[in-house]
């Protein structure tokens, strides 16, 4: 998918960067970055007001794939566009992108699948979910 500005993404969060999220190159660390994308997918799978998430379940990340496209530099925040791009029989496609000083600085495709806690197993999404994760459909 094609970068997109942060103000096209139907869901916008941020996170402050901590001086612990740098490596001693001075920059934050690429592993962070794993935490700032879920950060803006939390936005949406474990909202209050909207909830998708059905009982007895819980969602996981069943791949994620990441470009990284610029350095982050300590201190600031980051801002995270978060958007979705398809929804499956039991998962959530999304697409972000993370800003710094209104830079894309990385990007990533996520796929989040919700099991049932007791098993482990794939369980599908509500319609009622089906109909909410709608609002935040990227065209």
């Amino acid at each position: 998918m094609k970068q997109l500005s942060y103000q096209a993404f139907p869901v916008q969060t941020y996170d402050k960067l901590r001086y612990g999220d740098t490596d001693r190159q001075g920059h934050v660390n690429n592993a962070t970055m794993a935490t700032f994308f879920e950060t803006g997918r939390v936005e949406i799978l474990y909202g209050v007001e909207h909830p998708v998430l059905a009982e007895n379940c819980s969602f996981v990340v069943a791949s994620l794939k990441v470009d990284y496209l610029k350095e982050i530099t300590w201190p600031g925040i980051v801002e995270i566009g978060t958007g979705i791009i398809k929804v499956g029989n039991s998962s959530i496609h999304f697409y972000q992108q993370i800003f710094q000083n209104d830079i894309c600085v990385a990007k990533a495709e996520t796929v989040s699948v919700q099991v049932l806690n007791e098993t482990g197993k794939s369980r599908g999404l509500s319609e009622d979910a089906r109909l909410t994760l709608q609002n935040w459909l990227l065209s």
